[in-house]
């Protein structure tokens, strides 16, 4: 895979894109990383293989890859009622929950029963303190005014949601009595030495320089800079195109049955499956074909930042593309839409 018949930098140029990062998988391998543009415009702090960009949503694919690790141990369950495992707070029953319960499985999928109350899910604002996992449920912060409860029959019914993935990161940290970040750092990170990935809420002085500054479609810098979202487990990781990409190539191995975090073959292969009433979702990612040409894929976009991650596993093939740009149209009509379509055409 090469790219073709694209001029990256005047594409750039053409949207306002400030700085763009590539990483490309091959053979199940890492093939070709390369940045372009900047990290701040007009700074000349150049986009390299180790810039770290806004994942947005694309943290719910390490999300799930956790759970699959967590329930591997046997300390999560993927069909088992959340509220027998949930300690700190629990999913309102009510007549929506009496012949199906909430689980993992729904609540990876999207099918959970819950939906985001409108106007939620903000980046943080800076003088607001940080909630906690609880108290944003409960509808007692900015992010979500409203307490959460299950509003259609969990299972009949697809609505994408960050909730239940502040749901899920609620439950992880009940189970395994440890801040959702660290469990990450343990259990994902780690062994598969994804350096440049973190959780944090709160970004450093001393690596502010390797961090993508946020940008609009005008190109001009987002308030603040560095949009945090107070909600990690849905919305939350900073990361490169290489790191996502050895966490593709992981899930890649697990399904020839050689992982390095212990995840089995059949788990991962369940993360890829179709889940529910819906055959393009799986757990945590998206779904497109089916056996050996499976595409998996997942999709960032928020305050400054857009990224794509795609990978056909049986075929050991993918692509990572993350901008600090949010041109206000979706990936595939934009710049990362081009040099996807540059690779793979």
């Amino acid at each position: 895979m090469k790219l073709h018949n694209i001029n990256i930098n005047e594409r750039m140029m053409h949207y306002n894109v400030s700085g763009l990062s590539i990483a490309l998988i091959e053979n199940g391998q890492i093939s070709l990383t390369e940045g372009f543009g900047v990290l701040e415009a007009g700074t000349a702090n150049n986009v390299n293989s180790n810039s770290i960009f806004n994942a947005c949503s694309i943290s719910k694919f390490l999300t799930a890859m956790l759970v699959m690790k967590l329930t591997e141990q046997g300390i999560l369950d993927l069909d088992k009622d959340v509220n027998k495992s949930l300690l700190s707070w629990k999913v309102p029953t009510n007549e929506l929950t009496k012949n199906k319960k909430v689980t993992l499985r729904t609540l990876l999928s999207h099918q959970s029963g819950i939906i985001d109350p409108e106007g939620s899910f903000t980046e943080l604002n800076s003088i607001q303190d940080i909630p906690s996992m609880v108290e944003l449920l409960e509808g007692r912060t900015l992010y979500c005014n409203e307490s959460i409860e299950v509003k259609y029959e969990p299972g009949s019914d697809f609505q994408y949601s960050d909730t239940g993935f502040c749901i899920i990161q609620q439950l992880i940290e009940d189970v395994t009595g440890q801040p959702f970040k660290e469990v990450m750092n343990e259990l994902i990170f780690e062994p598969l030495n994804m350096e440049n990935s973190t959780f944090e809420l709160t970004i450093s002085q001393a690596r502010s320089e390797d961090f993508s500054c946020g940008h609009n479609k005008n190109g001009e810098l987002v308030d603040g800079k560095y949009p945090i979202y107070p909600y990690p487990a849905a919305s939350g990781l900073w990361t490169t195109p290489s790191d996502l990409a050895i966490l593709v190539i992981e899930l890649i191995n697990s399904l020839k049955g050689e992982s390095k975090i212990g995840l089995s073959k059949s788990n991962a292969k369940e993360m890829i499956h179709s889940q529910g009433c819906k055959d393009w979702t799986g757990l945590g990612l998206f779904i497109d074909g089916s056996e050996q040409e499976i595409e998996i894929s997942s999709l960032g976009w928020g305050v400054g930042f857009q990224c794509l991650m795609v990978a056909n596993p049986y075929l050991g093939t993918g692509v990572v593309i993350m901008t600090n740009t949010d041109l206000g149209v979706h990936q595939m009509k934009g710049i990362i839409g081009e040099v996807y379509n540059a690779f793979t055409s």
